[in-house]
């Protein structure tokens, strides 16, 4: 996973405390809160909110017992990579990932993405085909892109493979639909 995350990094020339990308077309994107501040506009509604909660993908203390992951956007290509590495909590049959677990990762990489291009949206439609089961401990590669934009909605493809992309595991579709600030407050 090191390796990976040292490539996609060094791509990278980010400010640690703002997530600003100062050169190149990369930007890790943090995973340990919300990341709606870092979306468009949503700097607005993260000050609206003022909450410390983090992700549930993160709320585990035991390191690697859960969601290890990292993840990087590509403004100009439209797309994120997920760098995923699923811990022994997340076990569905014996030795490998619950399905569960791949959605909510599927869920919240292509959530990240239709956040920063359409701005706050929410899961409308996920639909995933479950190829290959994935093996726990294993390191797999989330590759999510932008297919395509009509007005509110955000069309998102994404599939989960191995780290030289040799085996695809999952493969899914995902339909955003960009949400009034107002909506999220009820």
């Amino acid at each position: 996973m090191r390796k990976f995350y040292d490539h996609y990094n060094a791509q990278c020339d980010t400010d640690t405390e703002t997530y600003e990308n100062k050169t190149g077309p990369w930007r890790k994107l943090p995973s340990y809160n919300r990341s709606i501040k870092h979306a468009t506009g949503g700097i607005y509604i993260s000050k609206l909110i003022q909450a410390k909660a983090r992700l549930f993908t993160r709320s585990v203390n035991e390191q690697g017992a859960t969601f290890e992951y990292v993840a990087f956007f590509n403004k100009e290509e439209k797309i994120c990579i997920c760098l995923f590495q699923p811990g022994h909590l997340l076990e569905g049959a014996p030795g490998h990932v619950h399905g569960g677990a791949i959605a909510t990762m599927i869920d919240t990489v292509t959530g990240t993405l239709a956040g920063y291009l359409s701005g706050p949206s929410v899961t409308a439609n996920l639909n995933i085909n479950y190829r290959s089961p994935v093996p726990l401990g294993s390191v797999v590669i989330i590759h999510c892109a932008l297919d395509r934009i009509e007005g509110r909605k955000t069309f998102i493809t994404c599939k989960v493979t191995s780290t030289d992309e040799s085996k695809v595991y999952t493969e899914a579709t995902v339909l955003f639909v960009s949400i009034k600030l107002g909506s999220l407050f009820g």
